[in-house]
């Protein structure tokens, strides 16, 4: 904290305008967000996904300029090793997926390799056969990234590419594997 605002604060006593201040002119004091309170209309929450970052990776990809590790949950993976969706069968109720894009850059300890630098999103999906019914089963969100202040939102149709900001925004790009239970994702082999 600049020692201004320390003075400042000493001579006032006023401690709540001060963290406002402060806050404004330091973003590392403002409250981290908690990305697990946020949701698209339709009702898919980012909760749903609590700890998908300890998932097991199903594939990377690379789409544009952006590159992407995509995860699965334990119904997901265990339905990818089980055939599915080349088996004919469908991804069980309760399988989970998330994708996490990120911008490329060169390596900073070995310049030759290319790794992932600022997130851009997160991209999840249910399945869920009853709730979304009317998307072939599956649920979708997507939440953008924002660097500088180190939070999500629910997509948008401003972004790019613009997305639509329900439960059901990845559905029409999903129809063209409606013969794949609406996945294009490949298990990877390992």
């Amino acid at each position: 904290m600049h020692a201004g605002l320390k003075f400042w604060i000493a001579a006032t006593g006023c401690t709540a305008l001060a963290f406002s201040i402060a806050s404004i002119a330091d973003p590392a004091s403002r409250p981290a967000q908690d990305k697990y309170s946020l949701s698209v209309p339709g009702g898919l929450a980012f909760s749903e996904f609590k700890g998908y970052e300890d998932w097991q990776l199903i594939s990377i990809s690379q789409n544009g300029p952006l590159v992407a590790a995509i995860l699965g949950n334990p119904a997901m993976i265990e339905a990818f090793r089980a055939g599915a969706p080349g088996n004919g069968k469908p991804f069980p109720d309760g399988a989970k997926m998330a994708k996490m894009h990120w911008t490329p850059g060169p390596s900073a300890t070995f310049p030759a390799a290319t790794v992932p630098h600022g997130q851009h999103d997160v991209d999840f999906m249910v399945k869920d056969s009853k709730r979304f019914a009317d998307s072939g089963g599956w649920g979708y969100a997507e939440f953008e990234h924002d660097a500088e202040a180190d939070t999500f939102r629910p997509g948008n149709t401003s972004d790019t590419p613009p997305q639509a900001n329900d439960a059901k925004c990845g559905f029409a790009c999903h129809t063209l594997v409606k013969n794949r239970d609406y996945v294009f994702t490949e298990y990877a082999r390992r």
